[in-house]
């Protein structure tokens, strides 16, 4: 029975340390890599008649080069607002609208941007590795709790062991996620 739900929290922890590593990857996705991508812009918001609205909500955004990005609001009365929406994001882009979409130009990187970025990236790796610690420091405290209640030692540290393996595995998952980021920032 015991062992069962050692095995549960073992599960559970997986789980967590998976979702992470999802996370990490999506947050890596908000950090530029010279090359224009949709969800560059993200963090803009519209106001659609009073409301703040995201970007992608009021419009569609394509990438038609690696240099640009093109946006097509779904009314032609929301031109004016988009353009607002991205200049007051201050993401360092200068939208154009020529009536009917809005052209984004995304300038290449500077040597000094791209340290900046892999900095931030590095930043954002480390978090997911305090989150990975933390699940992993939690599911120990869990065993501990089990065996209080009648897992024999063996199987506890047994368990603990499993746990750091566990663990190792989605810190050298998440390396390897941030070495893939800092390459495509580094990759002129």
């Amino acid at each position: 029975m015991n062992i069962d739900e050692m095995n549960k929290l073992l599960d559970a922890a997986k789980e967590h340390m998976e979702k992470a590593i999802t996370h990490l990857e999506d947050e890596l996705t908000k950090v530029r890599a010279g090359k224009a991508t949709p969800s560059m812009l993200d963090s803009v918001f519209v106001d659609y008649y009073g409301t703040n609205t995201p970007l992608n909500q009021v419009g569609t955004v394509n990438t038609p080069d690696a240099r640009t990005l093109v946006i097509q609001p779904w009314e032609k009365s929301m031109l004016t607002a988009i353009e607002k929406g991205i200049t007051y994001a201050n993401l360092g882009f200068n939208p154009q609208n020529d009536g009917t979409v809005i052209r984004i130009n995304v300038p290449p990187l500077t040597e000094d941007r791209r340290k900046q970025l892999v900095k931030q990236a590095k930043d954002v790796s480390e978090h997911g590795k305090i989150t990975i610690r933390t699940i992993r420091k939690e599911t120990n405290e869990s065993i501990k709790k089990l065996e209080k209640n009648g897992l024999p030692e063996d199987d506890a540290k047994r368990g603990e062991t499993k746990v750091q393996e566990i663990t190792d595995t989605y810190i050298a998952k998440m390396d390897e996620v941030l070495k893939h980021k800092e390459k495509e920032i580094l990759t002129v």
